[in-house]
């Protein structure tokens, strides 16, 4: 059944008011940029490992096993933060101004491949899509029609 108020308090513990008020302003504008995803990657990690964190959402162990092996793998997220901490500022505010060698440098300060660089370049530009979806109206009511509501 999942523990959803613990994830709750060990969320709202991790992330004070302001802090969420912020985020929510970010999301509405569609202005989350990297810093800001780096800045959520260490709360999670706060929270406890991801697996624990995910035994707590109802409805998950159904669906873990069939997610590939290693998705829940806590070196994923620090490879993301390796990467993240390997852009300078303005990349990682701007991430749309990073080209190949720019890409080339990340890698190499990182320890991965370019192509780690891409996908999580690709994975980002998915987010903002969604979330400029959702701020404009039309993501919220094909959320509350998949909920039912």
């Amino acid at each position: 059944m999942g523990d959803v108020l613990t994830l709750i308090e060990r969320a709202e513990e991790q992330v004070g008011e302001k802090q969420a008020k912020e985020l929510e302003r970010k999301f509405r504008q569609a202005t989350f940029d990297l810093e800001d995803f780096l800045q959520q990657i260490q709360s999670v990690r706060k929270m406890g490992s991801l697996s624990q964190i995910m035994e707590m959402i109802p409805g998950f162990s159904a669906i873990k096993n069939r997610l590939p092996s290693g998705e829940l793998d806590e070196s994923s997220l620090t490879r993301v933060e390796s990467i993240i901490y390997s852009m300078t500022p303005e990349e990682r505010r701007h991430p749309e101004i990073i080209g190949g060698s720019r890409r080339r440098r990340i890698a190499r300060g990182s320890g991965t491949s370019p192509q780690d660089i891409n996908q999580l370049l690709n994975q980002f530009r998915q987010m903002q899509r969604m979330m400029k979806q959702m701020a404009s109206g039309k993501g919220r009511d094909k959320l509350t029609r998949m909920l039912g509501g």
